[in-house]
């Protein structure tokens, strides 16, 4: 029987992230985060009613993170900085992207935290698309983005590119570069 000890919200959330990326959402149980813990399940039962309440706090926790890095954005003065910025920030951990997909599926209407948290989640990726209203205003300045594209479809864009599985197992260097390349250039030559 695992032994009643404390545990850090750090430690909570890193295990949460790695039973999330190694078991999925349905492998996911309090049982496995207990035994990560060395707690008995109880110990997690006292903080979280369910499953859903520990994982929509984690996105919440991981959201916040990368906002606070996205604002260091602003340091960079011109677009290709801030581009640069951007896709290195989004790629940093890409497998925090697998996360966001299993979110995506978990009902709303779980509980009252639950609905909350995924409401707050909206609103920061809606605070996300604010926040680089400056990085697409200079982008269209220095004339490196088209002006008939929406601001939503190129953010859009640049998000959902850490999306793309890389089945071929091309070295991750090689497969961001390409990704940087495709986003900036497209896929076609030009005659």
């Amino acid at each position: 029987m695992a032994r009643e000890r404390k545990f850090s919200t750090s430690e909570l959330f890193h295990v949460t992230k790695d039973i999330l990326l190694n078991h999925g959402y349905e492998g996911f149980t309090f049982s496995v985060v207990a035994e990560r813990l060395d707690v008995s399940r109880g110990t997690v039962y006292k903080y979280y009613d369910n499953k859903e309440e520990l994982i929509t706090d984690y996105m919440v926790f991981e959201m916040n993170q990368f906002l606070a890095d996205l604002v260091k954005i602003e340091s960079y003065k011109d677009f290709e900085s801030q581009f640069e910025y951007l896709l290195n920030l989004i790629f940093k951990d890409s497998s925090i992207y697998k996360i966001i997909e299993m979110v995506q599926h978990i009902p709303i209407n779980i509980n009252s935290r639950v609905k909350e948290n995924i409401e707050k989640l909206e609103k920061l990726r809606l605070d996300m698309y604010k926040d680089l209203q400056n990085f697409i205003r200079i982008g269209r300045e220095e004339q490196k983005l088209r002006a008939d594209i929406p601001d939503g479809l190129l953010l859009g864009y640049i998000f959902q590119s850490i999306a793309i599985p890389n089945h071929f197992g091309i070295p991750h260097s090689e497969w961001v570069h390409s990704i940087k390349e495709v986003i900036r250039h497209g896929m076609v030559t030009k005659r």
